[in-house]
């Protein structure tokens, strides 16, 4: 193992393609990326079998400035997840699902974006195995080999003296309480240690809280943090999924415990959190109380933006990113997928993206459930509980491809200066639907989850003004037919579906339809109005909407005539490239998507 062997890049299969190594512009070693200025390298670590394989991400040469400090992040792949996967991409044909889990490469160049008083390097690896407690097991002086690792990896890094963080999702821990486990001490040069629901293996026999508390009191800059969830009473077809002494809430109390014998614990409720507080505050134990019992391993650290949030908290940079607990603040730095997996967008002789960010929804997976059926499997859930399954399927690609090719929409609109503009943009034929061509239904949905889907797929929601477009120009346009019982019910909602279906009979599917929904929209009234859903619409056959736009309802409102509209996020004005948020945001351009002004998150 300590024969450090090193496999130089010719193509990281899935995250990166990279231009010829050894250049003149990176580093001895390292290749440069196509995508953000980046140069990266794979590494390889072996004995007589390969045994850690680790990618670094760093920025460009042009990039780093010496005058900074410099900080190295080592983060450790969760169980049963390799590099590439961990580091995340775009969706495309072909990919898997866990691509689109974590990105931790978007949230670190998110990171890098808010946090310009460090050169900030990522490195992830990943044991053989895809799994580092197997690997540890394997190992029996596995303590050493982690430090090793860690060392050999700085070695070929050349930053003068970089400050280290430790973190890791799911068994990825392992690999960090190999390291503790490794000396007497942590070392000094070691100031954030992360624990991303992964904390499973800490032991208070072991030492590991005395070497934390003792790292913690040597330095009032250094700081350990833990975000789990209550997983006790979580089930997965029908079955618990931790045992009775097993799980990162009982792991994270064994940590609580240990703190409680040498100092204070303060407690808070930070919105769904249990927060905790040890060791002067350098010490954050978060804990999502999960009332609804569900599966939150993965979404706490990409949906929520977990790691975000842990390598920002109490530096200048927390709270400058977006939000703990979601939505997703990092989809612009999400690369797009290689060579082989679907279209990425065309590129300009700049190099930049000429298009904007792309629709990267997700394949349908082979075992996917017709809309009927999973409508019917949610009948009987209770509204969180639901949402959280429309949107796990959602996410998943289980949308009929009818909805995956966008219509384009054009517009104009009069600058300040009496100047004309136009634009395009390109939506959705339909509102969004779970299942196949043949068996799908329209799903009703919080804004919140149609965020986290738009979110996900390069997208948007559209305004009132662009629903009105979007009517205007619609292929097919068919009356409203309003339902007054039972309105939130699931059996109301396939109701529904079936007579728009017995309207559309004969139409084509994956023409532009419109007036049979009303439109959950964005709007500056959401703004006004926190905690509310915006919607306007169902336009009748003479263009009159049923629906002004209105926030009288309570944004978890969700009834049967509520519909989503994809609108994507990338626009074209006067045929150069931008996005909605842009244009809204622009004083002299917004009249092309907004008839309330200017809308400066247009989001929920």
């Amino acid at each position: 193992m300590r024969a450090f062997l090193t496999q130089l890049i010719a193509a990281i299969p899935i995250v990166l393609s990279v231009a010829p190594l050894l250049a003149s512009d990176a580093w001895p070693g390292f290749a440069e990326s196509p995508h953000f200025g980046e140069q990266v390298r794979e590494i390889r670590i072996e004995t007589d079998e390969p045994a850690v394989r680790l990618v670094v991400v760093a920025p460009g040469v042009d990039q780093i400035d010496p005058a900074k400090p410099s900080r190295v992040v080592f983060f450790a792949t969760p169980n049963g997840n390799t590099v590439e996967q961990t580091l995340g991409c775009q969706m495309a044909d072909g990919l898997d699902w866990h691509y689109n889990i974590q990105h931790i490469a978007a949230q670190h160049r998110k990171l890098q974006e808010v946090n310009t008083r460090e050169n900030l390097v990522l490195v992830c690896l990943e044991a053989q195995g895809l799994s580092w407690p197997s690997w540890r097991a394997k190992h029996g002086d596995n303590a050493a080999l982690i430090r090793d690792v860690v060392g050999e990896v700085l070695a070929v890094i050349p930053l003068s003296h970089p400050s280290v963080t430790l973190a890791s999702h799911s068994g990825g821990g392992s690999f960090m309480f190999g390291f503790i486990n490794g000396s007497d001490a942590i070392p000094d040069w070691i100031d954030r240690i992360i624990f991303l629901d992964s904390n499973y293996g800490f032991q208070t026999e072991d030492g590991h809280g005395d070497k934390l508390i003792a790292w913690l009191s040597d330095d009032a800059n250094r700081r350990l943090v833990v975000i789990a969830y209550d997983d006790r009473e979580i089930t997965y077809k029908g079955k618990k999924v931790v045992s009775d002494t097993g799980g990162t809430f009982r792991a994270t109390h064994r940590m609580l415990d240990r703190f409680k014998r040498d100092g204070e614990i303060t407690e808070a409720r930070e919105g769904e959190f249990d927060s905790y507080a040890a060791v002067d505050g350098r010490a954050r134990l978060m804990i999502h109380t999960n009332p609804e019992n569900l599966i939150l391993h993965t979404r706490l650290v990409g949906e929520m933006n977990g790691y975000l949030h842990a390598m920002t908290l109490h530096t200048p940079e927390q709270n400058k990113w977006g939000t703990f607990g979601g939505p997703r603040a990092y989809m612009q730095w999400v690369q797009p997928p290689p060579e082989g997996y679907g279209e990425a967008p065309e590129a300009d002789d700049t190099g930049e993206d000429a298009v904007g960010p792309g629709v990267t929804i997700p394949p349908r997976p082979a075992d996917a459930v017709g809309g009927r059926d999973f409508m019917k499997s949610v009948a009987e859930l209770s509204p969180p509980k639901r949402e959280a399954a429309i949107r796990d399927e959602l996410l998943r690609g289980n949308i009929p491809g009818f909805l995956r090719e966008f219509v384009t929409i054009h517009t104009l609109a009069m600058t300040g200066d009496d100047v004309e503009v136009t634009a395009t943009y390109e939506v959705a034929p339909d509102y969004l639907a779970i299942g196949s061509d043949d068996d799908f239904v329209r799903v009703p949905m919080t804004p919140m989850t149609a965020q986290a889907v738009a979110d996900a797929f390069g997208c948007t929601l559209a305004t009132r003004k662009m629903v009105n477009d979007i009517y205007g120009q619609a292929q097919v346009k068919l009356g409203p037919l309003p339902l007054t019982e039972d309105r939130t019910s699931v059996t109301t909602f396939l109701q529904h579906h079936g007579l728009i279906e017995w309207q559309r009979e004969g139409k084509p599917l994956g023409a532009l339809v419109a007036g049979i929904k009303k439109d959950v929209v964005v709007s500056n009234r959401v703004q006004e109005k926190p905690n509310r859903v915006a919607i306007y619409g169902w336009h009748r056959l003479d263009g009159k909407p049923i629906q002004p736009l209105t926030t009288v309802h309570i944004n978890t409102y969700v009834d049967y005539s509520h519909g989503i509209r994809l609108v994507r996020r990338a626009i074209r004005v006067n045929d150069e490239p931008t996005t909605v948020d842009s244009v809204l945001a622009d004083p002299d351009l917004a009249a092309l998507l907004s008839d309330e002004g200017t809308i400066e998150r247009p989001r929920y």
